[in-house]
């Protein structure tokens, strides 16, 4: 594939990487200053930008013809739009908070116990999630994706970031501190004991490679996906 790199930060140089040890070719990396660049010199775009630039560049991906893969959060406020354009421009679209394999699994492990806990009345859940002090969005695309899968399956009502008044709403604790690459628990609570899940990712590689295998996927395909397409669970 011909990939173009939206966004050449840390995530960016990881994807590069894997892709090149792939047999995959990189024929742009485009960053906050790149101007006038031709998006159909690529069979597919890979956007891990910021959440200011995620959607005209997912836009201009779409309106070319160019698939694209999105791992940015913090833009899902225009998600409806860049589904519109989709089926107007017949486009192929994955977007995913997360794109490490491990951690699609424990999406899917989150809403099993989801829907087991919601039978227990006396237990409280809560989300906490560590990462890097450069990531510019807080709470995590990851860990809203994982309280919006307990909220799915309970009488939860949302998610704040207020642990101290959370009453209906699951609470969310964000911290971050240097060079960790994302940790996400989630703790059921009684007075009684801990139920606890956890995934912790030991490097970037493994969201760089789950970035590589959506593209892969996606690329002879149209519609808009999920990491759940791609890995069929």
């Amino acid at each position: 594939m011909k990939i173009a790199l939206l966004g050449y930060g840390r995530m960016g140089k990881a994807i590069e990487e894997i892709a090149l040890d792939r047999n995959h070719e990189i024929i742009l990396k485009i960053d906050l200053d790149t101007k006038n660049y031709d998006i159909t010199l690529a069979d597919i775009a890979i956007d891990f930008s910021t959440p200011t630039a995620a959607y005209s560049n997912i836009k201009n991906c779409i309106e070319n013809g160019v698939p694209v893969v999105s791992g940015t959060t913090g833009w899902l406020d225009q998600y409806q739009e860049i589904l519109a354009l989709c089926d107007q421009y017949n486009g192929s679209f994955i977007a995913a908070s997360n794109f490490s394999l491990g951690v699609n699994v424990f999406f899917e492990l989150n809403q099993q116990l989801a829907k087991m806990m919601a039978k227990i009345s006396h237990y409280e859940a809560s989300i906490e999630e560590i990462h890097h002090i450069q990531k510019l969005d807080s709470p995590s695309g990851t860990a809203i994706t994982l309280a919006e899968g307990i909220i799915k399956h309970t009488d939860k009502k949302d998610w704040t970031t207020d642990v101290t008044n959370s009453g209906k709403n699951i609470p969310i604790i964000s911290k971050r501190v240097p060079e960790v690459p994302g940790t996400h628990k989630i703790t059921y609570t009684s007075t009684v004991d801990t139920i606890e899940i956890k995934h912790t990712a030991h490097n970037r590689h493994g969201f760089a490679l789950g970035a590589i295998i959506a593209a892969e996927w996606l690329i002879d395909k149209k519609g808009v996906y999920t990491m759940k397409d791609v890995l069929g669970i």
